[in-house]
Formats: structure tokens, sequence, C-alpha cells
């Protein structure tokens, strides 16, 4: 979840700023960040010999509904 808000927060984020934001090893965010890109949440982009990254409309709906699960929980006094 912190990997896919840090993509939206940034519109297009790189590998180094989704590090710093969602605060992982770079070894679990090579991980992760193939599962997303496996399940076409995120888009890998390249221009100038830069990757960054971008949220997928099923990405956006997806991080929308945990967003929102999120909130219901917090509701009952429970957190992510």
């Amino acid at each position: 979840m912190d990997i896919l808000r840090a993509v939206k927060e940034d519109g297009q984020a790189k590998p180094t700023r989704i590090l710093q934001k969602a605060n992982l090893s770079h070894e679990r965010l090579t991980r992760y960040l193939g599962e997303l890109l496996a399940k076409s949440l995120v888009k890998e982009n390249e221009s100038n010999g830069n990757r960054f990254y971008t949220l997928t409309e099923v990405g956006t709906k997806f991080l929308e509904e945990l967003e929102k699960a999120e909130s219901f929980a917090s509701g009952f006094g429970l957190n992510f």
C-alpha cells in the first residue's frame, strides 16, 4: 500500500523516491514492484535512461478500495 501511495503522490515515481517513502530495502522494493507489475497495478516507464513507475487504472482503483478498507477498519480501532 505504501508503494502505491508513493507512486500516486508523485504521479510518476523513481525507484529511489519509492524506497524513501515506503521505507523498504532495495531487495524488498524490487520484489514488491515485480508483483505489482505482474498484477498490472503499476506500469514501468523509461525516459532519458531513467526508470519511473506510474499507477495503472486498475492500480488506482485498487488503492482507493484499500484506503476505504483502511478507513473502515480504523473506525473500529484497527490499523493496517
